[in-house]
């Protein structure tokens, strides 16, 4: 380069030396434009060099073999061979033969383990272009498509005892998380730097990766989006809102996701940091994500991390419990046993932290429900219900607002008294009646007279409806047979007047 552009000067003539002498201060103020003009032309093409190439690569970070170890570089050249060596990795390769490229497969594990240790020692820099290198690094290695979902599969969760399917590539895939990890949590790392290349886009498709059907790689991604979430406060509503759509588009349109639990244990977390009071962007994230949640099916793989999310909110702010229990009631379960028992579980720690207020507001359609979940024929179902008087805290809640509560849940307790098949259930019914009569006798007496009133007036219209039922049967067996009704009207003579 220097010499295309010495070339390029004007060449100095040759003259006497008489003519020399004459013009020394000429010539040596000509030499110093010259000097002048190279230096500005070499600080030009410095400037445009460093603009195109990275500062690593400019300083032959390509020129050091990947294969090379730190511990045998000095330190100055070790950012160098750190960036080579992220490079290298970035081939993919593919992990359905386990004898394709088996040698270089082993040299890229190497090399990632090498990198692993490397950030282990607290001895690594990172400036842009090492930050650059490592986001291009582990894009080029995660960020990938999924096979598509076959309707006939079923929705994961339907059946919690399901074998998880894992990938072949693991054994990469688990370094380059730990690595990513590991850059992530490095104290060093500058996140004002480093949030140019773990942008919007960068984050979208690591939340794409929670679909994965690997359960150690969705364990992987709960760590890093953890700390993403805690070192870029600038990309915090970002995160938010992406999965916020995540959790729409899998409610609302395809109930079908394998990362939901592991985002809802996250946003856990995330949850419990919020501050008071509540913005309204959180409140609308509670009511339009996290008690839809409900809905789907596969409930039961993530209802312990949504009842966790639930309960962090309503200890925020506890008016937020009555909102969540009319949603809780709109969506119930009717025929799907193990659903309502999730469900009344999560009642129950609801009600715990609920205030009387807002107890009193949702008390009349709550205990419509749990009057009825008393006479279901599934015994388990019965017998949690129950336990709700068993619980200090409600059984005061009931007591104080007995008057509305006693003739909503005693026709339930009388009608199992009566009916119902299995004997722990009628034990429960027992205690319950009697925790009733030992708080207000007089209320438990009329409630007793106005079902026996009802059961008389039910038994009058049941008998009703039979002898009408037998009406219509003895006036249906004395018409005649549609073919002597047709026969008759052949044999009618044809009246007919002019």
């Amino acid at each position: 380069m220097l010499k295309q552009i010495l070339a390029k000067l004007p060449r100095k003539s040759s003259k006497s030396s008489s003519v020399d002498s004459a013009t020394g201060s000429s010539s040596s103020s000509n030499a110093t434009d010259v000097v002048n003009v190279i230096s500005s032309r070499l600080n030009a093409v410095k400037r445009m060099s460093s603009s195109i190439f990275p500062a690593s690569i400019t300083a032959g970070a390509e020129m050091i073999e990947p294969q090379i170890l730190f511990k045998d570089v000095p330190s100055s050249d070790k950012q160098n061979l750190f960036v080579s060596k992220l490079n290298f990795c970035c081939s993919v390769y593919d992990f359905s033969d386990p004898d394709k490229h088996s040698t270089e497969k082993d040299l890229k594990r190497k090399i990632l383990v090498d990198l692993i240790e490397f950030l282990a020692s607290d001895s690594a820099k990172f400036n842009e272009s090492t930050v650059s290198a490592m986001c291009k690094m582990c894009a080029s290695n995660l960020f990938r498509d999924f096979p598509p979902k076959y309707a006939s599969h079923g929705a994961r969760g339907e059946a919690e005892d399901e074998e998880p399917l894992f990938d072949l590539a693991w054994s990469h895939l688990q370094l380059v998380y730990d690595l990513l990890l590991r850059f992530l949590s490095y104290n060093s790392l500058d996140a004002k730097v480093a949030k140019k290349y773990v942008d919007n886009d960068f984050i979208l498709r690591l939340l794409e990766l929670f679909d994965s059907e690997d359960p150690r790689e969705r364990d992987c991604l709960k760590s890093i989006l953890h700390r993403v979430y805690g070192k870029f406060m600038v990309h915090r509503p970002f995160i938010r809102m992406a999965v916020g759509n995540i959790i729409y588009r899998f409610v609302f349109e395809t109930e079908r996701h394998n990362g939901i639990a592991e985002l809802l244990e996250i946003f856990g977390s995330v949850i419990s940091g919020f501050a008071l009071p509540l913005k309204k962007e959180h409140k609308m994230f509670l009511t339009r994500a996290l008690i839809p949640l409900h809905k789907p099916k596969s409930v039961g793989v993530y209802h312990h991390q949504l009842t966790y999310c639930i309960v962090q909110f309503v200890e925020k702010e506890p008016k937020l419990a009555g909102t969540v229990i009319k949603g809780l009631l709109k969506c119930w379960p009717v025929t799907n046993s193990q659903k309502e028992l999730m469900f009344l579980s999560e009642l129950e720690e609801l009600l715990e932290m609920i205030t009387m207020d807002e107890f009193e507001k949702v008390m009349v359609l709550l205990f419509r429900r749990i009057a009825c979940c008393l006479n279901s024929s599934h015994f388990q179902v019965a017998e949690r219900a129950h336990f709700f008087w068993n619980n200090e805290h409600i059984l005061y809640l009931i007591m104080q607002n007995r008057q509305v509560i006693m003739p909503l849940v005693f026709p339930a307790l009388e009608r199992n008294i009566q009916n119902h098949w299995n004997r722990a259930v009628l034990n429960l019914t027992q205690n319950v009646r009697n925790m009733f009569s030992e708080m207000d006798p007089e209320l438990v007496l009329a409630c007793q007279e106005k079902f026996a009133e009802e059961t008389s007036q039910l038994s009058l219209a049941a008998e009703r409806r039979r002898m009408t039922w037998e009406r219509l049967e003895n006036a249906a067996t004395y018409q005649p047979v549609a073919n002597n009704i047709s026969s008759m009207i052949e044999s009618a003579p044809c009246v007919v007047a002019c």
